[in-house]
């Protein structure tokens, strides 16, 4: 192999590299395989490690909740929006009205689960569509 790189072997593991280099692929896969086995060790091991260090996902703890859509009870639903959101009476029509309309809305943003869940839940009580994101 002409572009091999220069590798300086110790002089304890000349021997051995020595050995290991007459070896055929064939060879070395059963070579492999043997001190996998004997040591309990696995080549892929460096892989694995590498996902490992990455580190776990993070878990979310900010969450936003969306008016997706209004139903029946729009009066209600408003009620709602003033409630959570401490707006006046034109501005949470208007934000209901827009998702009414079909727009999406953003009702409340960076809360906790269990708050957002809350929220979620007078929605759905009020007759209203939404998610949390």
């Amino acid at each position: 192999m002409a572009d091999e790189k220069k590798v300086e072997v110790p002089a304890k593991f000349e021997k051995l590299v020595g050995e290991v280099e007459k070896m055929s692929i064939v060879e070395l896969a059963e070579l492999v395989k043997v001190l996998e086995n004997k040591f309990g060790v696995s080549a892929a091991a460096p892989v694995a490690a590498a996902a490992v260090a990455a580190g776990p996902v993070e878990e979310k703890t900010s969450f936003n909740v969306e008016l997706k859509e209004v139903g029946a009870q729009k009066i209600e639903v408003i009620k709602v929006v003033r409630d959570v959101t401490a707006k006046g009476l034109k501005e949470s029509k208007d934000l209901v009205d827009a998702a009414a309309g079909g727009t999406a809305q953003l009702v409340k943003e960076g809360v906790k689960k269990e708050e957002a869940d809350e929220i979620a839940k007078k929605f759905t009580t009020a007759g209203a569509k939404v998610e949390i994101k």
